[in-house]
């Protein structure tokens, strides 16, 4: 049976192969689908829960974690410094870092902050040491920047016509370790050292820019962006770090908080949404979007499965009319006194083989165009976006074969329903 269900697909190979491409092409977009949802939601929850807790200026939730945990630009408002006094200083906080943007340099994004956030997300440096003066800086797993190399860091972007800073050029001290996040293709500075770029002074300079909103990358009001180019002075690259923050400090974007317990997490998240702040934790706010992106599975797989009726019922059309034009042979073997068992089986056999070997091709191109898809998310966002199958994938392919298995079953009693006789005078 199998040797002749072979021999007849060899003898119409070109037709079986558009059957099995067909069928792979339509599998292989619901897998690619479903295995793309999963790894963005798993590679974004891993990436968000180095961050317990974020803190910034009343505004958006969701642009607040994009931004300040996925590094992604942005206009962000300030807040206020001496949040970030007030949070540095609380018995309940472990860790309170700041984060200021605004300036870039090869294509990375250069981040102000302290020591203690770069210890959070590597307890260990890969290479080198941590920045111990303004004018030092330690750079993230992906940045291509060797020890000892020098960056001249840019306002804004290449992209948006970005001029040069003169004040500073980091050295480069030390690269991180890998940490799946955003962050491995960051450039991290001492935060006072984009302070004193930006011209910000502390809380009364602060004051004359309240309620306006930061440039593209959350770090400076725009409306005073293009002035303060002209009133930074020089920095010191060789001051000493000073992390220590008080009333006087500027203003941030965010501060990244590690609160000691989660009941303590959940009491500060409480009591910075108020009017002029927002306490958000990063996880909550991927799970909101983790709908939205649940939704647009869903209508993804609905377009497929459309899709896949759609091919299933043109491939059971054209093996009817293959089996109609094989009625003689067909009536042969049964003239011949071929149970009808092995015709249907026969019949069955090949097109089910068609549908297995269509399902096998269309998982393995599934697969890979996830990988594909998901390395390029990797390489643009630094996320690492896991790739791969799970228990509950066995009920679609299981239904997949499931399918297979009765659609085969339509052109096989159809080859039966003509007598012996009428169809050798076909």
């Amino acid at each position: 049976m199998i040797a002749f269900i072979l021999a007849d697909l060899r003898r119409f190979w070109s037709g079986a192969l558009a059957v099995v491409v067909l069928i792979a092409l339509s599998v292989a977009l619901s897998v690619t689908v479903t295995l793309q949802e999963r790894a963005v939601r798993l590679g974004s929850a891993r990436a968000a829960e180095k961050f317990d807790l974020l803190v910034g200026a009343a505004g958006s939730e969701t642009q607040l974690a994009l931004s300040a945990v996925f590094l992604q630009p942005a206009p962000l408002p300030l807040m206020e410094g001496a949040v970030l006094s007030r949070l540095a200083s609380d018995p309940r906080v472990e860790l309170a870092a700041p984060v200021g943007f605004g300036d870039s340099a090869y294509g990375h994004p250069i981040v102000g902050t302290t020591t203690g956030l770069i210890s959070s997300l590597s307890p260990s440096l890969a290479q080198g040491a941590m920045f111990s003066r303004l004018g030092e800086a330690v750079v993230g797993s992906d940045v291509a920047l060797s020890t000892g190399a020098e960056i001249k860091p840019m306002h804004g972007t290449a992209e948006t016509g970005g001029e040069t800073h003169t004040a500073i050029a980091y050295k480069v001290t030390g690269r991180m370790a890998p940490t799946g996040t955003a962050w491995d293709r960051a450039i991290l500075v001492p935060i006072r050292a984009v302070w004193q770029l930006h011209g910000m002074h502390g809380e009364e300079d602060h004051h004359d820019h309240d309620g306006e909103e930061a440039d593209a990358h959350g770090g400076e009001p725009r409306e005073h962006a293009e002035s303060h180019e002209h009133e930074h002075g020089h920095v010191d690259a060789d001051a000493p770090l000073d992390e220590h923050f008080d009333a006087q400090t500027p203003g941030v974007p965010a501060v990244l908080v590690k609160p000691k317990t989660i009941a303590d997490a959940y009491r500060l998240r409480q009591e910075y949404r108020t009017g002029t702040t927002l306490g958000v934790f990063p996880a909550e706010v991927l799970t909101k979007l983790y709908a939205t992106l649940g939704d647009a599975r869903s209508l993804l797989l609905a377009i497929t499965l459309g899709t896949q009726a759609i091919v299933i019922a043109a491939i059971v059309m054209v093996t009817i009319m293959h089996v109609g034009s094989r009625r003689r042979q067909i009536g042969a073997l049964r003239a011949l006194g071929t149970p009808v068992r092995s015709i249907v089986a026969l019949v069955w056999g090949e097109l089910f083989a068609l549908f297995a070997a269509g399902i096998l091709l269309g998982i393995t191109l599934g697969y890979i165009a996830a990988l594909v898809i998901s390395a390029r998310l990797a390489a643009s966002t630094a996320v690492h976006l896991p790739v791969g199958f799970a228990p509950d994938d066995l009920w679609l392919v299981g239904g997949f074969a499931a399918v297979a298995a009765l659609i085969s079953i339509v052109p096989a009693f159809s080859a039966m329903r003509s007598s012996p006789a009428a169809a050798l005078r076909a």
